[in-house]
């Protein structure tokens, strides 16, 4: 098929390329010219584990191109994918207005049927908004509005998009069901099934289902607050939690709390399309209250670790972003750790695998970046572990302990053996244990 994504962002470019990985054609449409330019060049602008293999083999094979023209972008398309920002007003709710601009700019250049799908997670209602853009100058003949949320998660993305659980789609038209079901057999060979609904079901279910999950992480992280004040150990309980079929093993690891470009903003959106419908949905209320707590249980030990004078010390940070295996900082807990301990008069030295350049443009140089981890530890007084990428993991404790000042670890992902860091003479705190 010939396709068009509109927005080159992470969803928009992981779709374009897997869809260009499985024989199509391919267009994918940003208004940044000097990106656009980039990736014409061979320039992969997210850090996503197995990505730039398909982008490379795909645009060598020319099944992948990438223009600044929709006119151009869409001339050919059957499908046009909308995979274009939402971020969250000041209200909390998703900011439509790209989305619409583009649907807006659409009407003007369609001339024969499409299929538009949105793609970027967008409130309840927001097919409906589109097609009505579209039919002010439109024939109703000559588009369908499908709603196809995303499911990706950052570091598998690939693997989700190439063997995803299930495919949502919602639309109330044959046609457009026909077109997608086309699209998307080759992703579900092995059986996972394509579930059709309608467009306010489908848009729905991806805000349940990441409301659901941030659930779990924030329930989590209450748990282990509350096995700190009693003595009890979270691991042991997450794994006796998890062995319930009816439960299940994942999103039960407590930390710092969740991050990222989808868990913040569509607990959010969800949470106020709740409030609009004069609904008080206590329970995501709470699971973003508990998650902006969480991200400051870190520094709060840190902290209480020096009897609350952090002037003229030194922490080491190893982690930034929001999860291992991305480069991505949106809403990541180690922006707010970082921001608490300058405030308090700390001195920072940070290392992560992939996101310190985007870091830079948040604190510049008022955090030391270093080129590994083990420099950032040179003259600190204390390690603070806040993302658990997996060279953290087994590193060499004894040149740790020749590097830092007080031997002190404090370990938000809950990646080493209490006992075991303990008798090596560290002091360790950790999440719940």
């Amino acid at each position: 098929m010939n396709i068009a994504i509109v927005g080159t962002g992470y969803v928009g470019l992981v779709t374009g390329t897997c869809f260009a990985e499985s024989g199509n054609q391919v267009t994918c449409i940003d208004i940044d010219a000097t990106k656009v330019e980039k990736m014409r060049n061979g320039h992969v602008p997210i850090y996503e584990p197995g990505l730039e293999i398909l982008f490379e083999r795909n645009t060598k094979q020319g099944r992948l191109h990438f223009t600044t023209d929709l006119a151009d972008g869409v001339r050919n398309a059957e499908i046009i994918f909308l995979a274009l920002p939402t971020p969250p007003g000041a209200d909390g709710s998703a900011d439509l207005s790209f989305v619409l601009k583009v649907a807006e700019d659409l009407s003007d250049i369609i001339t024969d049927y499409k299929v538009i799908v949105d793609k970027s997670t967008v409130p309840v209602g927001t097919a409906e908004k589109v097609a009505e853009v579209l039919g002010k100058k439109l024939s109703k003949d000559l588009f369908s509005v499908v709603s196809n949320p995303e499911f990706l998660r950052e570091g598998v993305a690939v693997d989700d998009f190439m063997k995803p659980d299930r495919v949502v789609i919602g639309t109330s038209s044959e046609k457009a069901k026909t077109i997608m079901t086309q699209l998307y057999e080759p992703f579900v060979r092995q059986g996972n099934p394509i579930i059709f609904m309608d467009e306010r079901s489908a848009e729905m279910t991806k805000y349940a289902a990441n409301s659901y999950l941030a659930t779990r992480i924030s329930f989590m992280n209450e748990i282990a607050n509350l096995c700190e004040l009693l003595g009890a150990d979270v691991d042991m309980v997450r794994k006796g939690m998890g062995s319930d079929s009816r439960i299940g093993k994942r999103f039960l690891f407590p930390g710092v709390g969740y991050g990222g470009s989808c868990f913040p903003k569509d607990v959010q959106a969800l949470a106020k399309t709740a409030m609009d419908q004069m609904y008080d949905f206590k329970i995501l209320n709470a699971v973003m209250k508990v998650n902006d707590l969480q991200k400051e249980i870190l520094s709060t030990k840190i902290i209480k670790y020096f009897d609350g004078n952090l002037a003229n010390k030194t922490i080491a940070v190893w982690g930034l972003a929001f999860k291992p295996n991305t480069d991505d900082i949106r809403e990541a807990p180690a922006l707010t750790i970082i921001s608490r301990l300058l405030n308090k008069g700390a001195r920072i030295k940070a290392y992560d695998p992939e996101a310190m350049d985007n870091v830079k443009k948040v604190f510049g140089d008022r955090v030391e970046f270093c080129t590994n981890e083990y420099q950032a530890l040179e003259g600190a007084d204390a390690l603070a572990i806040i993302t658990e990428w997996n060279e953290f993991r087994t590193p060499d404790f004894k040149r740790m302990q020749q590097l830092l000042k007080n031997n002190a670890i404090f370990d938000g992902r809950n990646i080493y053996d209490v006992n075991m860091i303990q008798e090596m003479g560290f002091h360790y705190d950790s999440i719940g244990r």
